[in-house]
């Protein structure tokens, strides 16, 4: 075996041993490929304009530079390896200046194996030699050559992968997909402290809050996430911390959770996007109850599913220009009973007038929805009228209406009456919902 012959080999089994997963040798022969990641400094972004419309994004990883070479027989001591260099957000001139440097390298420590000055080279000086800084431009095939300064990237034509993308956003989006993957390739390897549990795990089992930064493992993450489901709560899936307002993204919760309970908590989710908007409501048919679109003048709604036509203020059938008949009792399981019956009785109504009354703006849109606006003010305003009633009177010793003694004056209160009331020395007739003081 020559010296060079072995010199090759020595080199190839380093830089299988130091870069085992950027290092891939080519079968029998004396060559290879190398991808080599440029380290870049903190808070380093990649940035985009369209027109007026200028984003920031920022970064830790770049796609690799890809460095395919051969080396002939007489490598090292007379020749230098053969190799090309491409790269997805370097351009051609770029990319040129970079191979002239390499074998001026070479050149330099000729008679001495390069490959991985080479590679220490693109690695750690890429950045300076081409005077590449923060933020980093990313422009498309349209930039001409001359347009494309050093610290402005464009897509290197030579690249058989960077000429499917056609574009500025496909370029960016490129960039952003390979950032994220190896972003999680790092967290996977790494060694972290559940916040929940406190046991010792490797990233791949568990999951980090991206705003901020708080670390879980996957099984206590998803108990938790879980629990909160399971009682309805979808939105706003707050990081477990005590007072982080971080939030758990969907895509988290999908990994998280099984099919079943991740299609509960899709549906939920959509349920209470729905309950804010104020033009959606539901169809009252307990068997479709479709969201439904509300029209600009929202006097009749009809339902995409089921093609039933309702009033959306009573949620019975549509009436025309007649007025809802919200005095009708709700009959439970007809076609244009209500969706949802307000509580029977008194402590359920005292709760849903206290969620009315405390809530927000869209609150109460979503509640006059759900049971139906008109239903709606009538059932709160006679639970209230019999609260006040029931504080504020007493019943009449004679015909048990209810009655106030203020200052010799007897104030009768009536809810609904429509027969005679004879007491001594008087008789009246009373009609729904008035007041008759009687000076005694």
């Amino acid at each position: 075996m020559t010296d060079d012959r072995e010199a090759q080999e020595d080199e190839l089994l380093a830089l299988a041993s130091i870069y085992y997963q950027e290092f891939q040798k080519f079968g029998s022969k004396s060559g290879g490929e190398i991808r080599a990641c440029v380290e870049l400094p903190q808070d380093f972004k990649v940035a985009i304009r369209t027109g007026d419309i200028y984003r920031e994004y920022a970064v830790s990883f770049l796609p690799p530079l890809v460095l395919n070479f051969e080396l002939p027989v007489d490598y090292p001591s007379n020749s230098s390896p053969v190799f090309k260099l491409n790269c997805k957000w370097l351009s051609p001139s770029q990319l040129e200046g970079l191979q002239q440097h390499l074998k001026d390298l070479w050149e330099e420590g000729q008679g001495s194996v390069i490959l991985f000055s080479w590679i220490q080279f693109l690695k750690e000086e890429l950045l300076s030699f081409l005077q590449i800084q923060s933020p980093l431009e990313v422009y498309g095939d349209n930039e001409t050559k001359e347009n494309c300064s050093a610290e402005k990237v464009h897509l290197a034509q030579g690249d058989p992968l960077g000429q499917e993308a056609s574009s500025m956003s496909d370029i960016l989006l490129e960039l952003l997909d390979f950032d994220e993957a190896e972003r999680q390739r790092a967290f996977d390897n790494q060694v972290f402290s559940c916040g929940v549990c406190f046991s010792e795990k490797l990233g791949s089992d568990c999951m980090c809050f991206r705003d901020c930064d708080h670390v879980y493992c996957r099984a206590c993450l998803a108990e938790f996430i879980a629990l909160r489901i399971r009682d309805g709560q979808v939105r706003d899936l707050q990081c477990p911390h005590h007072k982080c307002s971080a939030t758990v993204t969907p895509s988290q919760v999908k990994q998280l959770l099984s099919e079943e309970l991740f299609l509960r908590y899709d549906r939920l989710l959509l349920q209470s996007s729905l309950d804010k908007m104020t033009d959606i409501t539901y169809c009252p048919r307990q068997t479709c109850a479709a969201p439904v679109l509300l029209e600009h003048e929202g006097k009749v709604a009809l339902c995409p599913v089921c093609a039933y036509a309702f009033c959306p203020l009573c949620r019975r059938g549509y009436h025309g220009t007649s007025g809802c008949r919200s005095n009708i009792p709700q009959i439970e399981g007809t076609e244009d009973g209500a969706y949802v019956q307000t509580p029977q009785k008194g402590e359920g109504l005292q709760a849903l007038w206290e969620d009315y009354a405390t809530g927000s703006k869209e609150r109460k849109k979503v509640l006059e929805k759900r049971y139906g606006k008109g239903i709606f003010e009538m059932t709160i305003s006679d639970h209230l009228s019999s609260v006040w009633i029931g504080e504020n009177s007493k019943d009449c010793p004679v015909c048990k209406a209810h009655i106030q003694v203020r200052d010799s004056i007897v104030n009768i209160v009536v809810g609904a009456l429509s027969s005679e009331h004879q007491g001594d020395g008087f008789k009246f007739h009373l009609s729904p919902s008035v007041y008759v003081d009687i000076v005694m």
